[in-house]
This record gives C-alpha cells, sequence and structure tokens, in this order.
C-alpha cells in the first residue's frame, strides 16, 4: 500500500476531536488517528487505515482500527460501502447521497453525484409500499489511466 499523507497536528487534531465529539463518540488517540487518514484518503479499507495508522503509532492494533470503523459507522460519521468482490471501505462523505465508480482493473473508486433529482436519486418500477431514503448504485467500468494502459499506441503504418 502507497504511504497515505496525514494531516499536521494542531488544528486537524482539534477538527477530529469536534467531530467525534459531535458524533456522540468518546474522544481517544485511536480513533482521532481513524478519523484523520480517513479525512486525507477517501474510499480506503480498514487495512488502509491500519497501515496508514501504525507508521506514527506503531503500538496501534488492527482491532482497535475495526471497533472505530465500526463505531463511525453506528454513529453514521463515516459511509461503509462494500462494492462486490472488493473489501469494505469506508468514506466520511455521509451528508449526502452519492454514488460510485469503480474500475474493474485497478480497482480505484470515485465518487459520483447524485445521477437525477433529489435523493434517492433512482425511483424504482414498484417501491412494494417502501420508504425510499436512499439508492446505492456502482457504476462499474475502466478508469481512464487503465483505458490508456490497455490501447495500444498506435505504430507507424497502421491508422
Amino acid at each position: 500500500m502507497a504511504s497515505l499523507a496525514t494531516p499536521a497536528h494542531g488544528a486537524d487534531a482539534a477538527d477530529a476531536a469536534a467531530a467525534l465529539r459531535a458524533a456522540g463518540l468518546k474522544v481517544t488517540d485511536s480513533r482521532a488517528a481513524v478519523y484523520d487518514t480517513l479525512r486525507t484518503h477517501a474510499h480506503a479499507s480498514a487495512e488502509d487505515v491500519y497501515l496508514a495508522i501504525v507508521e506514527r503509532m506503531p503500538r496501534a492494533s488492527r482491532q482497535s482500527v475495526y471497533n472505530a470503523l465500526g463505531d463511525f459507522a453506528d454513529a453514521g460519521l463515516v459511509r461503509r460501502i462494500e462494492p462486490a468482490g472488493r473489501p469494505m471501505l469506508f468514506e466520511l462523505r455521509v451528508s449526502d447521497n452519492h454514488h460510485h465508480l469503480v474500475c474493474t482493473s485497478c480497482g480505484a473508486v470515485v465518487d459520483v453525484d447524485c445521477a437525477i433529482g433529489a435523493a434517492p436519486c433512482l425511483e424504482p418500477s414498484d417501491s412494494h409500499g417502501f420508504i425510499l431514503t436512499t439508492a446505492e448504485v456502482t457504476y462499474w467500468g475502466v478508469c481512464p489511466a487503465c483505458a490508456r494502459a490497455a490501447t495500444p499506441p498506435l505504430t507507424e503504418g497502421t491508422s
């Protein structure tokens, strides 16, 4: 995994503490580190978060990261996404009903705003009496970098 950028201490640490308190969660160094990591790396797996944190907090445990992510999801502080065949991913963007683009080649995940109208964005042909609040859409395809890598360059004598 590539090293994830981490915010400087100070104002960012205060922002993490404020966000945790606002969500009704106790502020701990581990939780603040998880929050800060998600702020700098959207769509991170629990393992990505752990590896980023252990670089600066060598005594951090995987279990504390998993616990924090579960607590954050339960409190509505993070959104958990589960692209088929991929590890569960977490992001701090929870205030809207956005969707995701997933590259089937490299696994890159990109946010895409709601396709049409207000949440839940899509209208099913039959709601079966459900009161809809959210639509979760995942678009699958090949990202521009992978598409460029897969396209052989034109050589002289070909058109």
